[in-house]
């Protein structure tokens, strides 16, 4: 009797939007760390700050391997990056951001790539009580202030080379 081994498979990509230069080699380790295998990114100058580098990289895995790369990116404070991941057969796509000043914020993403804010969420802003307050609870599970502080450091990077990188259980 044979068994049938299905493995789900999900992609993603880490935007890795400004670092210093001097923790090029951590970053690459500490993605080798969770996916498994040598990653090697291609640094380009960040525009938007002296002595800082941009590089993206996508991959593919087991679910779960996008919160896996996040928290291992956590740990460098002066670090800015995005993680996402796609959705796949029972499991919701996600985006996980991290800035200096704002610290790292998830969102659930749709097929699509438009946030999803759970129930849970949206009942604790309603309760809130005030419209401005709302706006803000609101904002807050967006993540508007972390795409907003983001945003200028996509844009001078357009334009980059993307490389892909596999890891199947």
């Amino acid at each position: 009797m044979s068994v049938l081994s299905s493995t789900v498979v999900t992609r993603g990509v880490v935007f890795v939007h400004s670092s210093p230069a001097a923790l090029c080699p951590h970053i690459c380790w500490a993605l080798e760390s969770v996916l498994g295998s040598s990653v090697r990114l291609d640094w380009t100058s960040q525009p938007l700050g002296r002595s800082l580098v941009r590089a993206e990289v996508s991959w593919a895995g087991e679910p779960g391997t996008g919160a896996r790369l996040a928290s291992a990116l956590r740990v460098f404070d002066n670090l800015r990056y995005e993680v996402t991941e796609d959705p796949s057969p029972g499991t919701d796509g996600s985006r996980w951001q991290h800035t200096p000043n704002l610290g790292i914020h998830h969102t659930w993403l749709a097929a699509n790539g438009d946030s999803v804010v759970n129930e849970d969420r949206l009942r604790a802003a309603l309760r809130s009580g005030d419209h401005s307050s709302l706006r803000r609870e609101i904002d807050a599970a967006l993540g508007t202030a972390w795409d907003l502080e983001l945003d200028p450091f996509r844009h001078a990077g357009e334009g980059q080379p993307t490389r892909w990188l596999y890891r199947v259980g």
